[in-house]
C-alpha cells in the first residue's frame, strides 16, 4: 500500500484580503456534489415511501403512488451518472495509504477531537475515504439491482427468482447507503468549516492546516501561493 497523496488540478493556496484561503473544489465538482445529494435524498424518500406502508403518505410529495413508482428509478439513474462523474474526478485522491491505517488505529483520538495526536493526512482522511468507497459500492449495487426489477423496461427479461434476490439486495443496500449518507452529513456538520468547501469551494488556511496538514504542506511546497493582495 503506497503512502502517496495526490494533489488534484485546481487545488491551490492564495490570499484574500490578507487571509490564506485554499481551493478545495471547483464549481463543476460542487454542482455535481449537490445533484448527487439531491438525487440520493429523493431516492431515499421515494424508496422508503414504497417500502414501508406507514410511510406511504410520502408518495404525496411526488403526486401519488403511481408517480412515485415511475419516478424512483429515474432518480436512481441521475444518482448513478452524477456520482460516477464525481467518482472519476476524485478516486485517485481517495486511494488508501499507510497513513490511513495509522489514522484508523487512533480512532479514539479522532472521536475525541485530539487531532494533534493524529498523523498528518492528505486531502482526505480514512473516514472520508470510507464514505467515498462505500457510496461507490452501494450505488453500483443499487443501479444493477434496480435495473433488474425495473418493470417498465428490464424486469420481463429477468427470472422471477432472480428479481426476488435483487429486491432483497436492493433494499438492504438502500438502508446501508442511507446510514452512510447520515454519517457523511453528521461528519460535515461536526467538523466546523467543512460545509464551506462545498458551498464556496474554499477552506481557510487554518482549517486545511488543522485537518489536512499533509495536503496543505504539499500545496505550499509546490509554491502554488499567489502574491498577497
Amino acid at each position: 500500500m503506497p503512502d502517496v497523496e495526490r494533489v488534484q488540478p485546481g487545488d491551490d493556496i492564495h490570499v484574500e484580503r490578507g487571509e490564506i484561503s485554499v481551493n478545495r473544489y471547483g464549481p463543476a465538482a460542487r454542482v455535481n456534489h449537490w445533484i448527487t445529494a439531491a438525487s440520493l435524498i429523493l431516492l431515499a424518500v421515494s424508496g422508503l415511501a414504497l417500502f414501508y406502508p406507514s410511510l406511504f403518505f410520502l408518495t404525496g410529495l411526488f403526486g401519488g403512488g403511481q408517480n412515485t413508482r415511475a419516478l424512483h428509478p429515474y432518480f436512481g439513474v441521475v444518482l448513478f451518472i452524477s456520482f460516477f462523474v464525481f467518482f472519476l474526478q476524485l478516486w485517485r485522491a481517495n486511494l488508501p495509504t499507510r497513513t490511513d491505517v495509522k489514522w484508523v488505529s487512533q480512532i479514539n483520538d479522532v472521536v475525541a477531537g485530539r487531532e494533534e495526536k493524529l498523523p498528518e493526512v492528505g486531502k482526505y482522511n480514512a473516514g472520508q475515504k470510507f464514505i467515498f468507497w462505500s457510496m461507490a459500492f452501494f450505488i453500483l449495487v443499487l443501479i444493477v439491482t434496480g435495473v433488474m426489477v425495473w418493470q417498465a423496461y428490464f424486469a420481463p427479461y429477468v427470472p422471477i427468482e432472480t428479481q426476488r434476490i435483487a429486491l432483497l439486495v436492493h433494499a438492504i443496500s438502500a438502508v446501508l447507503i442511507i446510514c452512510v449518507f447520515i454519517l457523511h452529513v453528521y461528519a460535515a456538520i461536526w467538523t466546523r468549516g467543512t460545509l464551506r468547501a462545498m458551498t464556496r469551494g474554499t477552506v481557510t488556511g487554518g482549517w486545511a492546516f488543522r485537518h489536512h496538514r499533509k495536503w496543505f504542506r504539499e500545496l505550499a511546497s509546490r509554491r502554488r501561493v499567489d502574491p498577497a493582495e
